[in-house]
C-alpha cells in the first residue's frame, strides 16, 4: 500500500515557531511539497521547498494551494505600532488565506494562536487570538487544529527585551509552575503541529500548552 503523499503551505515561517515547523516538514516522509509565502527569500535551499515571495496585501489565490496549511503568522502590538495593524496581522492575514486556501482544495489548517485565547476577552490581544479561532471554525475545514502555547522559549531573529526576561524568570520558576502553564519550547510546539497535522485527526480541536510538552 502506497502512503499518502501531502503538500504543505506555511505563513510565518520566519517566525519562532514557523521556522521549526518548515524544518519539521521538510524531513517529514509525510510531506513531499512544502511551499512557504514569505516577504524576502528564506537562506535556506531544498528539494522540496518552494519559496514564494508574497505580497499579503494583494494576494494571488493561485499561490495559496496545499493539502495541508500551517499558519504560524504573529506580532506583538510594540511592534505592530497599532491595533489595526496588530489585527491584520493576527486576524484578516490568517482568515483571508485559510478562505483561499480552502477553495482552492485544502483540507487541514493549523494554527498557533496564544494560551488565553478568548473571543470574549477583556484583553485586546487574547480577543483577537479568540476571534481569529472562532472565525476559522466556521469555514468548514476537514480538520481545523488550534495550538494554544504559553510562552515560547527558543532562539529569535529579532530582539525581544521583554520575552528575554519572561523566559529568563520562566526557566527560573519552572518546576514550581504548572505544566499547563510553563513556558514551551518553540520546538515542541512545531513538532505537535506537524505531527497531528499529519496524522488522521479531523473537527475542530485545541491543543493548550500542556499537551504540546510531550512533543
Amino acid at each position: 500500500m502506497v502512503s499518502e503523499k501531502r503538500s504543505a503551505l506555511v505563513i510565518g515561517a520566519t517566525g519562532l515557531v514557523g521556522a521549526k515547523v518548515v524544518e519539521k516538514l521538510l524531513t517529514s516522509e509525510k510531506y513531499t511539497h512544502v511551499k512557504v509565502l514569505v516577504r524576502k527569500p528564506l537562506n535556506i535551499s531544498h528539494s522540496k521547498l518552494e519559496c514564494i515571495v508574497f505580497d499579503f496585501d494583494k494576494p494571488d489565490i493561485s499561490l495559496i494551494k496545499a493539502d495541508d496549511v500551517f499558519c504560524c503568522l504573529g506580532t506583538t502590538m510594540k511592534k505592530a505600532g497599532s491595533k489595526a495593524a496588530f489585527y491584520k496581522v493576527d486576524y484578516t492575514y490568517p482568515y483571508e488565506i485559510a478562505q483561499m486556501a480552502l477553495a482552492n482544495g485544502a483540507k487541514r489548517f493549523a494554527i498557533v494562536t496564544a494560551m488565553g485565547a478568548n473571543s470574549k476577552s477583556l484583553f485586546y490581544y487574547n480577543r483577537v487570538k479568540g476571534d481569529i479561532e472562532e472565525a476559522l471554525k466556521k469555514l468548514g475545514y476537514e480538520a481545523l487544529l488550534i495550538f494554544r502555547p504559553s510562552l515560547l522559549l527558543g532562539n529569535r531573529t529579532e530582539s525581544r527585551t521583554g520575552e528575554k526576561i519572561g523566559e529568563a524568570l520562566a526557566k527560573f520558576f519552572q518546576g514550581m509552575i504548572p505544566i499547563k502553564y510553563r513556558a514551551i519550547e518553540a520546538e515542541k510546539v512545531a513538532a505537535a503541529m506537524v505531527s497531528i497535522t499529519a496524522s488522521n485527526v479531523k473537527g475542530a480541536l485545541v491543543y493548550e500548552s500542556d499537551l504540546m510538552q510531550e512533543f
